[in-house]
């Protein structure tokens, strides 16, 4: 196996697992409080931090096997094995629009680090690797600062996960100019270096876990695999002296790949926000239980139209039924015929109280008298 292929193989291998991590971390969002320390007690997280922590360790060695321009565009695969291993293993739906801006991310992205051209490596100076840092802190800061400000659960996970690749990508810097300058007699001089990386790898695994909390899995991974990248080559064009291939015209086909990538980040950002609205509806319209609904007729309770429900209402006259008892009886337009009283043959006998009682006797007692009411 050639030195090519076998780099192209771990930096699939790096995608993958990176795409595994990403979805367990999702999953840990999804079911765990708003606390900060909840996710460190469940066993899944820290599996997606093993799996992060080998897709880094992959792509390094990936890294030193291949050329970056070959290696790095295949990282952002890591999008497109997340969608399917996501319908897969935790039953989660991707729409079309969702597949269409994943793809569109992924191509932009591929084709902005393709035209990435290689140069001879060189270290960071001190006062511009300080600089860099600096910058990054502040960056970052600014980032988290409008995520808290934000009600939308869409648009705080961007800005989450846009922080979380900015620290990815600067990580990815300093971890290039620490092994440009490495040299075992001298591997002190790489503590403050290594301290970054740590810090910056670190932050930039809380960030993304943050991202994933009630936005699904596709945009904050879009997000942070457009957002990682691009950062680490606009440092090394700015600093390193790396350039585009082919000159201007290179330049240009660069910048049309990253509107691309900016186009699918946005469609799944839309995409994310129009289901997180649709979910919303369908809870606020959910039909009323049988709790809340109004009393059924026959118990007293009233109708859509305010009138009493049921025979012997309390709350009004009550309506006489037509012959078939399904509906009111229409009342006639002239005056109701006289009914000769119900005679009933014998009459109901008094029972004896021990109590004399008054001469007047209620009606009904001793015969039954039905009158016609009109």
């Amino acid at each position: 196996m050639t030195s090519l292929a076998l780099s192209v193989l771990l930096a699939l291998a790096s995608a993958v697992c990176y795409a595994a991590g990403a979805i367990l971390q999702e999953h840990v969002a999804a079911t765990t409080p708003r606390l900060a320390s909840a996710p460190l007690r469940r066993g899944s997280w820290w599996t997606a931090v093993t799996l992060n922590g080998a897709g880094a360790v992959l792509h390094v060695i990936a890294l030193a096997y291949g050329p970056l321009s070959v290696v790095q565009p295949l990282g952002a695969l890591t999008i497109v094995f997340a969608l399917p291993m996501a319908a897969l293993f935790v039953r989660r739906r991707v729409g079309a629009a969702g597949w269409r801006g994943a793809l569109l991310a992924t191509v932009g992205l591929a084709g902005l680090l393709s035209l990435t051209g290689s140069s001879r490596a060189q270290a960071l100076a001190e006062r511009e690797g300080f600089w860099l840092i600096v910058i990054t802190v502040s960056v970052i800061a600014v980032l988290t600062g409008a995520a808290r400000l934000m009600r939308s659960p869409g648009i705080r996970s961007v800005l989450l996960a846009a922080a979380a690749g900015t620290a990815f990508g600067v990580s990815s810097v300093v971890t290039k100019n620490v092994a440009v300058e490495w040299t075992w007699d001298a591997w002190q001089d790489a503590l403050p270096g290594l301290v970054t990386i740590g810090l910056l790898a670190s932050g930039g695994v809380l960030l993304s876990q943050a991202s994933y909390r009630g936005a699904g899995l596709a945009s904050p991974l879009a997000t942070a695999t457009v957002v990682n990248p691009v950062v680490a080559t606009a440092v090394g064009l700015a600093a390193l002296g790396e350039h585009f291939r082919h000159g201007a015209p290179g330049t240009l086909l660069a910048l049309v790949a990253a509107l691309v990538a900016s186009t699918g980040l946005v469609m799944l950002t839309v995409h994310n926000a129009e289901a997180e609205a649709e979910a919303e509806a369908a809870v606020e319209h959910a039909p009323a239980t049988a709790a809340e609904e109004p009393d059924a007729p026959g118990h007293g309770g009233r109708d859509a139209a305010g009138g009493a429900g049921g025979a012997g209402g309390a709350d009004g006259p009550e309506v006489p039924e037509g012959p078939g008892g399904s509906g009111p009886h229409e009342v006639p337009d002239g005056p109701a015929e006289p009914v000769p009283p119900l005679q009933l043959p014998h009459p109901i006998p008094r029972q004896p109280t021990g109590e004399e009682e008054p001469d007047t006797r209620l009606p009904g007692r001793g015969e039954a008298v039905l009158q016609h009411h009109a």
